[in-house]
């Protein structure tokens, strides 16, 4: 068994707990040793029978485990990249995490320490990068590229063709027409249709979605 530390607490760690457990209710393939958090009161707490055992900065010092990054939210996405490269853990250290209900086209890539979720449909060749999470009910479609550190939320449709930049939060039941290019450091909000491209470090909000603010200000 891979003994395999979730960088977080929050929601999306949680989530990636119970799909470790859910992968090992069909085959004992993962042993989650433990979570790393930078909040000190953390420290020693128990989530489902799993403790928080030190900070990011401890990662290297669980020589023979593998990683998965949770931490990311819509108030910090951007932030992801530099959270996880300052850890030091090399790329080939972290693991692809992926529900036994996600549906995934053997014609398609998966990069490492990318989590996807239950019921997530990826068709053919499509290219998803590093460190992406894929909430549960997505469609991803053919030939679409997902950008590194990118986080897709919930019931998320994007059509064939699509590009998506590095390090963005696509919102729950969002739409994206196909063949359009977003961004980095893109945030497109709940519900919105995106039908053109969208440049980078964009809030895009509405149907059909419009600019409304950079991403970070002063970027």
């Amino acid at each position: 068994m891979k003994e395999i530390v979730i960088l977080g607490t929050g929601g999306n760690c949680i989530d990636i707990l119970d799909t470790i457990n859910e992968i090992n209710s069909i085959s004992q393939k993962y042993k989650c040793i433990g979570f790393l958090d930078d909040n000190p009161d953390n420290l020693g707490k128990d989530y489902y029978g799993v403790k928080v055992i030190g900070s990011l900065s401890h990662a290297m010092k669980f020589n023979d485990a593998f990683f998965v990054n949770g931490i990311g939210s819509s108030l910090n996405f951007w932030k992801k990249k530099n959270i996880i490269q300052k850890t030091m853990i090399p790329f080939e250290r972290f693991e692809t995490i992926i529900h036994p209900t996600a549906s995934v086209s053997k014609l398609s890539q998966i990069g490492f320490g990318t989590v996807i979720f239950q019921n997530v449909t990826i068709t053919s060749n499509v290219k998803v990068g590093n460190h992406v999470i894929i909430l549960p009910n997505t469609v991803i479609s053919h030939d679409d590229v997902i950008g590194d550190y990118t986080c897709i939320t919930g019931g998320v449709c994007v059509s064939g063709g699509v590009t998506i930049g590095e390090s963005c939060y696509l919102g729950t039941n969002c739409s994206i027409i196909g063949n359009i290019t977003i961004g980095n450091y893109c945030l497109i909000g709940m519900s919105s249709n995106v039908l053109k491209d969208v440049a980078d470090n964009s809030v895009m909000i509405g149907s059909p979605a419009s600019f409304k603010r950079k991403t970070i200000p002063d970027k």
